[in-house]
């Protein structure tokens, strides 16, 4: 395993829509076992393949108590099939947007579609916390950050705080 390198917003890789897998295969599975190792290196409990610069459809998920054992999930062409009309609000993060948090609503629980690490479709069903980060890292394939979803001088104040910390030196 390998620990990648995190895009740090703003940059206009992380805009970009990420492509469908053609399959789970043993390169995906390597970019997930990578994926969450820098996750897990980062104390994150989501990661899309865009942050470290892949533009393919794969987020990996850890949502586990800290005391708990590890549960990584490893999705590929996750895609929503439903959401609950009841909105939940969290106060979220971004591992690309490091030490910047905002409270965004979105759907209480959701259900989605995706390849396991074997290539099987698979749905799983997520309330919570579990639903927050599903749409957060489904969102990065999209090409749609946490704070696309916020007020627009809510962002502006945290993507000009990142652009200076990046001009600084801070974040590469």
């Amino acid at each position: 395993m390998a620990h990648l390198p995190l895009i740090i917003a703003p940059d206009p890789r992380l805009k970009k829509r990420s492509v469908p897998v053609t399959e789970v295969d043993a390169r995906i599975n390597r970019l997930m076992d990578d994926m969450l190792e820098t996750m897990y290196a980062a104390n994150g409990i989501g990661l899309a393949a865009p942050q470290v610069g892949q533009l393919l459809r794969v987020i990996v998920i850890d949502v586990s108590d800290k005391d708990a054992p590890p549960e990584p999930m490893g999705l590929a062409n996750p895609e929503l099939v439903w959401a609950d009309e009841e909105q939940i609000l969290y106060n979220e993060g971004c591992l690309s947007l490091p030490e910047q948090y905002a409270d965004v609503v979105r759907p209480k629980a959701v259900r989605v579609r995706y390849l396991d690490r074997d290539n099987q479709l698979r749905e799983i069903a997520g309330t919570n916390l579990l639903a927050t980060v599903l749409q957060h890292e489904i969102d990065h394939l999209e090409g749609t950050l946490f704070v696309d979803r916020i007020s627009l001088l809510k962002r502006n104040i945290i993507l000009r705080r990142l652009q200076k910390l990046k001009k600084a030196g801070e974040y590469d």
